[in-house]
């Protein structure tokens, strides 16, 4: 996804479009490795004392994700032969600056589960579904360095949370998009949360129309 995000934003500088309208600055620094490795090292270098996530590209429930503030603690991950560029079990990953500051409720980190169809790229219709929910950790953020290593605070997946102490089975961790629009609402205000929601949808868009034409000229899709 960075990698077309990035294409698009280059071509809409090269069409032009520069305002507001057209911005794609709503995703943190990030980098593809192993192939963007030297400019994640310039970027971290900049940048001492930031907290950084490494994601693995195919794999899912959490699995492979984990913080870090030093080169030295990526140097295990860096030396294994699936990192290596010309091996073709070459394991890729996103690294992302982390977000320090989330938004949290109650203390605790969440993320949106959001499903959209999209019938046809060209021209781009989208049908956005109504329901979704959102998901919580059961631990209390933290930005002690000393808690980047805690999963259970930073990880919202549930694979992940299951196996908290703290998780109940009955409760779960999650909460619908009504319930969670309507608790917005009673401490931001209609106006704010509609605000909010108009931006995930914008940002769904842009998204979408980023990866545009790799589907339409992609003979499998």
């Amino acid at each position: 996804m960075v990698k077309n995000l990035k294409r698009y934003k280059k071509q809409l500088v090269k069409e032009g479009k520069t305002d507001d309208e057209y911005s794609l600055d709503f995703y943190p620094t990030t980098h593809n490795l192993p192939s963007d490795y030297s400019l994640f090292v310039e970027e971290f270098k900049k940048n001492p004392g930031s907290v950084w996530i490494m994601k693995p590209i195919s794999k899912a429930q959490g699995k492979g994700i984990f913080l870090f503030t030093k080169l030295a603690q990526i140097s295990q991950w860096k030396n294994d032969f699936r990192w290596k560029p010309d091996s073709p079990q070459a394991d890729p990953y996103v690294v992302q600056k982390y977000i320090l500051r989330p938004f949290l409720i109650g203390g605790k980190k969440f993320d949106l589960r959001i499903y959209v169809l999209v019938t046809s790229y060209s021209p781009l219709t989208v049908y956005l579904y109504r329901e979704g929910f959102a998901r919580f950790t059961h631990h209390r953020y933290s930005t002690n360095i000393d808690d980047i290593t805690n999963s259970f605070m930073h990880l919202t997946n549930v694979a992940v949370q299951k196996t908290s102490m703290a998780y109940d089975d009955k409760l779960g961790g999650k909460w619908d998009l009504r319930s969670l629009k309507i608790y917005l609402m009673t401490r931001y205000g209609q106006e704010e949360v509609s605000a909010a929601f108009t931006g995930v949808q914008d940002l769904i868009l842009k998204s979408l129309q980023s990866v545009a034409k790799v589907i339409i000229n992609d003979k499998h899709c």
